[in-house]
């Protein structure tokens, strides 16, 4: 037996030995092959001559994403085209930082051009079926369903609930912050605010506070998931962000349930669901008939999805938008003088009311403030894109081959056109002589371009004018000015680098209550 078991593993060696030649030969041929590919997709276009095989670039970009995608820019804008290239995990990567190519990209999301893939693993976390992925008629359908939900008349709801969590959380600041004694980072109270508001905006009635606690531990897992390496293994962040995602579906599925029953009781709006689903059930209940098929994005897991999109959409990026601009306005005292007497001339604490949307629409200086604010640093950098076909991006220059990601940054746009657009400064949107919206709308991206331009900009914009009215006269506050405090960060969105650590006062004698 013992000399069978040696003569076996005898022949067994011997045919590793004589394999191993062939497969250390193999293995040559099939790098060598990838870094060929990868040359011949690259062209002319800036980028590393060559490349860490399968892995390319993605430890830089998990170990350093500002200064990874800094350089890509930095390559991109010593070219002509304002293209460079990069590789990771198995994908060859485009950069645009030309403006006019952007919107090439953002024009042409259709079947055979690219489709928006809203993060470079977003499917694995999101799954196909959403609002992000879809394109064509379905797109469009889904897009005018949506509509009701950002009407002036929803807005208007939203306002008077987007201030009493504002105003909530001011109160908790303050007290933690001891009266300016010691510095209070604003970026996690901000995002906390930001869940909240987004809860309750989006579906308040139909959340009890376990549900919220549950929805924000949920929401927290999947944050952490948008930063790992897309690994889907028990115990890891990126499989506890899928299962989290999963739970964060089905509890919005639940909501939209109980608002198509509440609204087929007749109950009056609430909430952005509810708007939805008014003439949701209008239309389920005039198509019902015998073995007749529901309309199109009307089923409860559907809309969960959908609205676990917009929360997405809104959640870290409205957090970015809100640190900056505490960030600019301490920066910028006489921005944040006239912007104080703006909104003291419409509003006062002491009138125990929210801010309304007419004097939120007189309050034009305000309103240019949180436009020169996304501008400055628009919080979605990015807006990844994969090539469905080969794509002559630059007519007769260079051809985006089938498979790549495309990356065109709307952070760079914002950085071409308008006039010393490294400054900020408010008066762009504000003096109208300048009227730079006008003039330089191109380069204005913050919220996309094209078929999948942001739908809920309007609120966004509306959700930062309302910070921005009631911090300013509600709160004293300085920045702890530390070096580099103010270097962009990505988590994914864009923020200060110290988390905006400020020194918080009251302002006002008592702070409002509504």
């Amino acid at each position: 037996m013992a000399v069978a078991a040696g003569e076996s593993w005898l022949f067994l060696s011997g045919i590793i030995r004589a394999a191993a030649p062939f497969f250390v030969t193999a293995m040559a041929l099939i790098l060598l092959m990838e870094q060929v590919s990868y040359r011949r997709k690259k062209g002319p276009l800036p980028g590393p001559l060559l490349v860490v095989p399968f892995f390319g670039s993605i430890a830089q970009l998990i170990r350093d994403p500002t200064a990874y995608w800094d350089k890509l820019a930095a390559r991109a804008k010593s070219s002509p085209l304002g293209l460079s290239a990069d590789y990771f995990l198995g994908q060859f990567v485009v950069f645009i930082r030309d403006t006019e190519l952007t919107h090439r990209v953002l024009a042409n999301v259709r079947p055979d051009a690219f489709y928006f893939i809203g993060h470079p693993f977003g499917k694995k976390l999101f799954g196909e079926h959403n609002l992000i992925y879809m394109s064509g008629d379905p797109h469009r359908e889904l897009r005018r369903r949506i509509a009701p939900n950002f009407t002036p008349l929803a807005l208007s709801t939203y306002a008077a609930v987007q201030q009493r969590v504002v105003l909530a959380h001011l109160r908790r600041w303050l007290d933690a912050a001891g009266d300016g004694r010691k510095p209070f980072t604003l970026r996690f109270p901000c995002r906390d605010m930001n869940l909240e508001t987004s809860q309750t905006v989006f579906v308040g009635p139909y959340l009890d506070a376990a549900a919220r606690e549950a929805f924000a531990r949920d929401y927290n897992d999947f944050n952490v998931g948008l930063m790992a390496m897309p690994v889907d293994l028990p115990g890891l962040a990126f499989r506890r962000a899928k299962r989290a995602v999963a739970r964060l579906v089905r509890t919005l599925a639940g909501c939209a349930a109980a608002s198509k029953a509440r609204m087929r009781a007749g109950g009056e709006p609430e909430c952005l669901v509810d708007y939805w689903m008014q003439d949701t059930v209008r239309e389920l209940d005039g198509a019902a008939g015998p073995g007749a098929p529901p309309p199109p994005h009307t089923s409860d897991e559907e809309i969960g999805g959908h609205v676990f999109d917009f929360l997405f959409a809104a959640q870290d990026a409205s957090t970015s938008s809100l640190c900056w601009a505490v960030s600019a306005l301490a920066a910028h005292p006489d921005v944040l003088a006239r912007v104080r007497a703006e909104v003291g001339a419409l509003w006062s604490p002491s009138s125990g009311e929210p801010i309304t949307t007419a004097q939120m629409a007189e309050m034009r200086y305000t309103q240019a403030v949180a436009r020169e604010v996304v501008r400055y640093r628009p919080p979605a950098t990015m807006v990844p894109h994969i090539a469905r076909e080969a794509f002559p991006l630059a007519e007769g220059c260079y051809t985006v081959p089938k498979g790549a990601t495309v990356f065109p940054s709307l952070y760079e746009a914002s950085f071409q056109g308008f006039r010393d657009p490294a400054a900020f400064d408010p008066d762009r949107f504000f003096s109208e002589e300048r009227r730079e919206d006008l003039a330089f709308r191109r380069n204005f991206l913050p919220f996309g371009a094209g078929a999948h331009q942001c739908v809920g900009q309007r609120y966004a914009l509306n959700h930062l004018v309302l910070f921005i009215a009631l911090f300013v006269s509600l709160v004293d506050f300085r920045r702890h000015a530390t070096e580099g405090c103010d270097d962009l960060v990505y988590i994914p969105t864009i923020a200060p680098k110290d988390d905006c650590a400020v020194y918080l006062e009251q302002r006002c004698a008592e702070l409002p209550s509504f």
